[in-house]
């Protein structure tokens, strides 16, 4: 066959059109997560229970998590909002989603005695590997990268996400402020389920998710609490983050 009758095999196209493209995502388009029960492993902690209180106010069901199952029920009731607790193992095995906010020096263990609860769930690690000295704050570099690409590597069957790293556990637990004026810097491989985290930061008022890369970038962003740690101490304030420009 000549080439002549190749082409004389093709469909027409109408002279310079282009095959049509589907419209692009709009990246504010966040899906619905009223309907999803979020655990915080850490849930006694400042910023566990301060992160429980913002999204349980906002309508969110919540259930924190602690080693020992009497502690977290009584940081519940004082939380109120529906706020249950109990110990880390049957929170991850009853949530959807699992934030986890242990201090830095339990995260690896903890994660890996809950590797089988936490298996198919997608989990927003928040926690920020610093050191401390008389200079004050620093960064510390885990092994894997960061303590979100530690959470991955402990966590095969699980998808996690990374996000809520630099909020004023002072500001969420304080009860007369009505919004958290912040953006939330959000990071992990799968779209879907970063825009899922991105909406449960929406929910609480004044806060706003943005998309901030892939988990290999989430040592920056765990980085960055250091600086804002230095910041507050100057400014006596509780500094958090704006994104100008989207």
């Amino acid at each position: 066959m000549t080439s002549t009758d190749s082409a004389a095999q093709t469909p027409a196209t109408p002279s310079g059109t282009a095959p049509a493209k589907a419209p692009a995502k709009d990246p504010w388009d966040l899906p619905d997560v009223s309907g999803l029960v979020v655990g915080v492993l850490g849930g006694t902690g400042p910023q566990g229970k301060g992160l429980a209180y913002r999204l349980a106010k906002a309508g969110q069901k919540v259930i924190i998590g602690s080693r020992a199952a009497d502690r977290a029920q009584a940081a519940a009731e004082e939380l109120g909002h529906g706020v249950e607790g109990a110990d880390n193992a049957e929170t991850a095995r009853r949530s959807d989603v699992v934030i986890v906010a242990v201090p830095w020096e339990g995260h690896g263990k903890t994660l890996e005695s809950l590797r089988e609860e936490l298996a198919s769930k997608l989990v927003v690690d928040c926690v920020n590997p610093l050191g401390f000295d008389k200079k004050g704050a620093y960064a510390l570099k885990p092994e894997e990268g960061s303590a979100a690409e530690q959470a991955a590597a402990l966590l095969p069957d699980s998808r996690v996400a990374a996000a809520f790293h630099h909020l004023s556990a002072v500001l969420l637990m304080d009860t007369g402020i009505a919004e958290i004026d912040t953006d939330v810097m959000v990071l992990g491989e799968e779209r879907a389920d970063v825009e899922i985290v991105q909406a449960l930061a929406g929910r609480i008022p004044g806060m706003r998710g943005v998309f901030a890369g892939r988990l290999r970038n989430a040592h920056q962003v765990e980085s960055l609490v250091a600086n804002l740690i230095s910041v507050n101490r100057r400014y006596k304030a509780h500094a958090g983050l704006r994104v100008t420009d989207i």
